[in-house]
């Protein structure tokens, strides 16, 4: 594993990590790395797994309902930020099914504001590859690189729309995926054709 910007992680006070969701191993990749304890949110089917189930209440995770506005889970999460916690969230809400990031999901500036934490955003890139969701099983050997860029105010987020604020991190996060597998000699994602699927050629 590789960690590039650790320093860009704020050393003290709430902030949020928003990732890129490559495999389930993500949130390991993502905060493996930092010495202080991240909390977490995951679906709440996971919580019934004999394997996943242990390991989410053991590291204090969040449980949400996807595909809906849980009040409960946002509640749970502004007062971590507001206790000065870090929290890690994956603003896709699932994981990809080929590699890219999807646009990121509104509403996500609202947990910024309301808990006065800046966003970092963090890129992983290689999870995929180790672990894709159509395989049962993780590749040993894998290369993970995870990326830390510049933390994104709350002022800088304030002063804009929940769904330009997600375009403006969707963007943000695609470019550092570009340039992180352009450095390390991989092919990037075309997302000017998404829709069609497969890399740049």
């Amino acid at each position: 594993m590789r960690f590039v910007g650790l320093e860009n992680v704020p050393s003290d006070g709430p902030y949020i990590l928003a990732v890129n969701h490559q495999s389930f191993l993500d949130p390991l990749f993502a905060g493996i790395a930092l010495k202080s304890q991240l909390c977490f949110m995951a679906r709440d089917t996971l919580f019934k797994s004999r394997i996943f189930g242990p390991l989410l209440k053991s590291v204090k995770a969040i449980p949400v309902r996807r595909g809906q506005a849980d009040i409960t889970s946002i509640k749970m999460i502004i007062a971590k930020l507001k206790q000065g916690e870090g929290v890690c969230l994956f603003p896709e809400a699932t994981r990809t099914t080929d590699g890219r990031i999807a646009p990121f999901k509104g509403g996500f500036g609202l947990l910024c504001r309301r808990g006065n934490a800046p966003v970092v955003p963090v890129l992983i890139d290689g999870a995929f590859e180790c672990w894709p969701r159509h395989r049962k099983s993780f590749k040993i050997g894998s290369k993970i690189t995870v990326t830390y860029g510049k933390p994104i105010s709350v002022e800088k987020i304030t002063g804009m729309e929940d769904d330009v604020f997600a375009a403006m991190l969707t963007k943000t996060m695609r470019d550092m995926q570009s340039q992180t597998r352009i450095s390390e000699g991989k092919q990037p994602f075309n997302y000017q054709n998404h829709a069609k699927g497969g890399a740049e050629s």
